[in-house]
């Protein structure tokens, strides 16, 4: 044991990035001052490095992916980089959340955690949060990601249904340890669960879903600042319409026909010159 690398009784503790005291996990200011004194990025290299920094950040920030999706165009080989008002519109939206960062808490054991899940055109969002003694919702993980050229052609519901499926896989020791309330616009555990007939990622997320403990909860039944904040950062386009009835679902129909009895006549045999002969006829 290196006594320069050992501390006792301390009461807060600094890791890559964030730093872990009694009432939770905060970003170090150090990684947000770094990114709050940034200017505009002039080309990829300073682009580049803006990310790096944001990387620190990205389990703080409610959908860090939407919010720089817009600069995966400039990424892009044989691109020009011209730096416009909507790049520079993105870049300064970040720099006010900084201003209050939130502070993650960790999970009561015993408790059910909230999970709220939202679908945009290319991205999804996450949050898992817990309410607290007072009611209140404490969050305790934001995700989010963007979405591959695939899934871009999923339907709305079908994009709330990935939400899940990559909350499940990222946070799945949450998942085994509490219960969780799924908070969304639409049903997706309806859409997976009943459908009556599961082919392809359809059966895969049913595989995935049936493993946990999870409870939709409908979304107007819900009422906080942490819900309505996160909404406000994944707005929803006005296009679509999310339903989670199962499409042509009367049209799977499976007919039970009566089964069948097997009746040998001896008699028959006899006078056919011992040549067998079988009647197949439906129970009654």
């Amino acid at each position: 044991m290196n006594p320069s690398k050992c501390a006792f009784g301390v009461t807060s503790g600094k890791f890559p990035g964030f730093i872990v005291f009694q009432r939770g996990i905060a970003i170090e200011q150090a990684k947000i001052d770094a990114v709050l004194r940034m200017l505009e990025p002039r080309n990829i290299h300073e682009l580049k490095s803006l990310q790096g920094k944001l990387a620190y950040l990205w389990r703080f920030i409610s959908n860090l992916a939407g919010r720089c999706q817009l600069f995966s165009r400039l990424m892009k080989k044989d691109v020009p980089f011209q730096w416009d008002e909507a790049y520079d519109k993105v870049f300064k939206s970040i720099k006010p959340y900084l201003m209050k960062p939130p502070v993650l808490v960790a999970p009561v054991p015993g408790r059910p955690l909230i999970l709220y899940i939202a679908a945009q055109e290319r991205s999804v969002g996450i949050l898992l949060a817990q309410k607290n003694v007072e009611g209140k919702d404490n969050a305790l993980y934001y995700l989010s990601r963007t979405m591959t050229p695939n899934e871009l052609k999923y339907s709305p519901i079908e994009k709330l249904c990935l939400a899940l499926i990559f909350s499940i896989q990222k946070l799945k020791h949450y998942f085994q340890s509490h219960s969780i309330h799924l908070v969304s616009k639409a049903n997706p555990l309806k859409y997976v669960v009943e459908k009556p007939v599961l082919l392809d990622r359809l059966a895969r997320w049913h595989l995935q879903l049936h493993q946990f403990e999870i409870t939709y909860v409908p979304q107007k039944a819900v009422n906080g600042q942490i819900l309505d904040d996160f909404l406000a950062d994944h707005p929803m386009p006005a296009e679509w319409e999310l339903c989670d009835d199962l499409p042509d679902e009367d049209v799977f129909v499976i007919e039970v026909t009566p089964p069948w009895k097997m009746y040998f006549d001896a008699l028959e045999l006899y006078l056919l010159h011992q040549k067998e002969k079988y009647y197949l006829t439906p129970l009654h």
